[in-house]
């Protein structure tokens, strides 16, 4: 999850369950805004790791360190009290009203773990066991960059400001749903130009739901009536129940896949069903075989069968659409493989597809993830790593494809 959406959530967190008040209210700081505060940094404290990437020129850490240690459930507790700590001593030193060190270590807690768990719900991988162990787990429930998410988490951060008063309740009211529609229609013209499944369908109904919760509330002054702590702790519930949606749409999904992993009896090395961008009605179906990858991309919108077949049509009666991504193999490819640095790609990488090409007179070995987005054919996947050989087999160049 990107770390801007993991602020929110904090300081969603704090407000819907701690009484956390407005992080930048015009009020002196205040217990509650301490604990907002807090809880939203301690949300945000886990992605302070890229700061050692930003300072060094080791091109992997993006692979072996970030999501690591200060994304660990074991060593959640040791930040959570020194942060903790810190925060003791800064509001001490500014005299203002603090909660305990025991309250501020739980907060701290909460906060990291809130970042933790939302991690996990992606298809990165988080190494919640660093340092006794060094795996990635990944639940694959929710993409990286999920705007629906974001927008359940802030939207009831924004009510309780626009139903404050009565006082110029039509002017928050109509600004706020203006925004919120323009940002609509900006994150589909972004779907749109990367190449993610979108339709004007679903654009309607998000600007029809934004409408009715930013709008409707405003009729007989219903609004006016719901306390700031309802509508957060709404917000919490909401995202939740989305979190709860996109398990169930990961399970469908994840059952189609092994249905056509099946029907074609492949050597199956690992599978998955990965969310793909802009919905949780869409998803990419991953398998590994030991020459390559297929993929199978799913939609539940789409009015056909399972992957495409007419409903009630047999499965063997009709091929099912689908890629296939072979691997190439050669002595280049060989010599790459047995780089360090092409070994840690390998051991992160969960659907890598080798491929190999000359320019000029030098040979070009790339992996891919196909786990990361390739919602276009005619674009090149994330994560591909590059090799450059020479003529005579001498390794000129290595690093990531930008």
């Amino acid at each position: 999850m990107d770390t801007i959406t993991h602020g929110i959530a904090g300081a969603l967190i704090s407000k819907a369950i701690f009484r956390g008040d407005d992080m930048f209210a015009r009020r002196l700081m205040n217990r509650g805004r301490v604990i907002t505060w807090s809880l939203m940094l301690g949300a945000i404290f886990p992605d302070s790791d890229v700061f050692r990437e930003m300072f060094s020129h080791n091109e992997l850490l993006i692979l072996t360190w970030h999501r690591s240690i200060t994304h660990s459930l074991i060593c959640l507790p040791i930040f959570a009290v020194a942060l903790a700590v810190l925060t003791r001593w800064f509001l001490r030193w500014r005299k203002w009203d603090a909660p305990s060190f025991a309250v501020l270590t739980g907060i701290y807690a909460i906060g990291i773990a809130s970042h933790i768990f939302l991690d996990l719900v992606t298809s990165f991988g988080t190494m919640i066991w660093s340092p006794l162990r060094w795996s990635r787990p990944a639940w694959d429930l929710i993409f990286i960059i999920d705007f629906t998410f974001s927008a359940i988490l802030l939207v009831p951060q924004i009510l309780p400001w626009v139903y404050a008063k009565p006082e110029g309740l039509q002017k928050r009211a109509l600004g706020s749903w203006f925004v919120f529609v323009f940002a609509t229609l900006a994150v589909a013209g972004i779907a749109v130009i990367v190449g993610a499944p979108m339709s004007v369908e679903g654009i309607l109904l998000a600007i029809v739901i934004l409408s009715a919760v930013v709008l409707l509330p405003a009729m007989r002054g219903f609004g006016l009536r719901i306390k700031r702590a309802s509508w957060n702790f709404a917000g919490v519930a909401v995202a939740l129940c989305y979190v709860g949606a996109a398990f169930f749409a990961h399970h469908a999904a994840f059952a189609r896949v092994q249905k056509f992993a099946a029907l074609r009896n492949l050597d199956v090395q690992a599978i998955g069903a990965l969310p793909l961008p802009p919905s949780l009605w869409h998803w990419d179906g991953l398998v590994r075989v030991p020459h390559g990858v297929y993929e199978t991309r799913i939609h539940f919108g789409d009015p056909a069968g399972d992957n495409g077949l007419p409903a009630g049509t047999s499965a063997q009666a009709l091929p099912i659409e689908y890629r296939f991504y072979p691997d190439a193999e050669n002595s280049y490819i060989e010599a790459a493989k047995s780089l360090p640095e092409v070994q840690t790609v390998l051991w992160f990488a969960r659907f890598p597809v080798t491929r190999f090409h000359k320019e000029g007179g030098d040979a070009v070995v790339e992996i891919s993830d196909l786990r990361f987005p390739h919602v276009r054919p005619d674009r090149p996947a994330a994560f591909t790593y590059r090799v450059l050989f020479s003529a005579t087999g001498t390794v000129l160049s290595q690093g990531w494809d930008k």
